[in-house]
């Protein structure tokens, strides 16, 4: 496992971050909840690998991730005492209204975790709207200086979702020691601000390394590989956040990250196809994150998204169109048609979709209506 600086920070973390986004859940009559055991299990298996850095967030997996994490990081600990691992989560910036709620969510979210400090705690998702109606406004940097002071919080940092002008602008406040944002062989609009971040002494953390797993519906040989390695050669990225379900997940993300990370020509060439098949630049850019959802109509936002960029991608729409009349005849899920134009996704969407459009789309191009 390759190891690199955060920034200014002084820290050292692996080049592959275990995301907790995406941890093994299970259905207990009819609730989903975290699978704890086979999680804990799974986020050890990281650890084993050199992994030495976990990210999670209060709402994360229905807001359990923060306390298994907590409990596999506790756990961890009392195995192995001389193990250090780095622990970012985030502070729920859309939640807040008052100055007080940047205290009120750290100290719950302390207690989810189990620990007396947080290494990386993130204001989450900001665009520039939360960033100046949320956090100047109600002066939760302040907020966030008064914490780390008190050794709640050892570094302030931030997770994006905007232009990058505006990752430049808040970077610029001088406040902040690393930022989170998406990055991926698909979407590389950030490339330059991230170039900025690290001149600026910012430590660089990466979601999505693989899109939310839109890379996968590539159908190219070696193409998890190819994109994992692609984000960590960049020399500006500190570590890449992965969320890994499956412990065969983990020993391959692991692998790669023990590099090297140079491209044989095969594989630029491969990677150069790639990105000249099908309509790639006019796939949906959703990282099946699920903060869209529940849909008060049950419209299978996330799945139908899925079927419409495989449709772009192949542009076989027969097929595209028989996964798409057939949501719903499984489950209580529904097609893009029960869209009742509310709203509410849009809302929560971290990648600002114009989710309703997108439906429209959809129903238009599978099903003929």
């Amino acid at each position: 496992m390759e190891y690199r600086e955060i920034g200014k920070t002084q820290i050292k973390a692996s080049a592959l971050g275990f995301g907790a986004m995406r941890l093994p859940m299970r259905d207990a009559k009819g609730k989903k909840s975290v699978d704890v055991e086979a999680s804990v299990k799974l986020i050890h298996a990281g650890f084993e690998k050199g992994i030495n850095i976990i990210d999670t967030a209060f709402p994360y997996c229905n807001g359990e991730s923060e306390k298994v994490v907590g409990l596999a990081i506790k756990d961890w600990k009392l195995k192995n005492r001389n193990s250090r691992i780095y622990l970012s989560t985030k502070f729920p910036a859309w939640q807040a209204v008052r100055t007080g709620d940047y205290r009120y969510y750290l100290e719950m979210q302390l207690k989810a975790l189990d620990t007396g400090f947080i290494d990386f705690y993130h204001f989450h998702s900001l665009n520039n709207e939360y960033f100046e109606s949320k956090v100047i406004k109600l002066g939760l940097i302040e907020e966030a200086q008064k914490a780390k002071r008190e050794g709640l919080i050892r570094h302030i940092a931030f997770s994006f979702h905007d232009v990058p002008e505006v990752m430049k602008k808040i970077i610029d406040t001088g406040v902040f020691e690393a930022v989170l944002c998406q990055y991926n062989i698909l979407d590389r609009v950030n490339e330059e601000a991230m170039s900025y971040a690290r001149q600026k002494g910012l430590g660089v953390f990466i979601m999505g390394p693989l899109a939310g797993g839109r890379v996968l519906d590539l159908h190219v040989p070696d193409i998890e590989k190819l994109a994992l390695k692609f984000v960590i050669s960049n020399p500006d990225v500190s570590v890449a956040f992965s969320g890994m379900e499956r412990v065969s997940d983990v020993e391959k993300n692991t692998g790669i990250a023990a590099g090297p990370f140079n491209f044989s020509e095969k594989e630029k060439e491969i990677l150069e196809k790639m990105l000249k098949q099908g309509r790639i630049k006019d796939m949906i850019n959703c990282n099946n994150c699920r903060y869209c959802l529940p849909c008060p109509n049950n419209v299978a936002i996330p799945r139908i998204f899925k079927i419409y960029n495989y449709y772009l991608l192949t542009n076989l729409k027969g097929n595209s169109a028989w996964q798409y009349n057939n949501i719903g005849l499984d489950n209580e899920e529904e097609r893009a048609d029960k869209c009742s134009q509310c709203g509410q996704c849009e809302e929560k969407c971290p990648q600002n979709l114009k989710i309703m459009e997108l439906l429209k789309e959809v129903r238009l191009n599978l099903s003929g209506s």
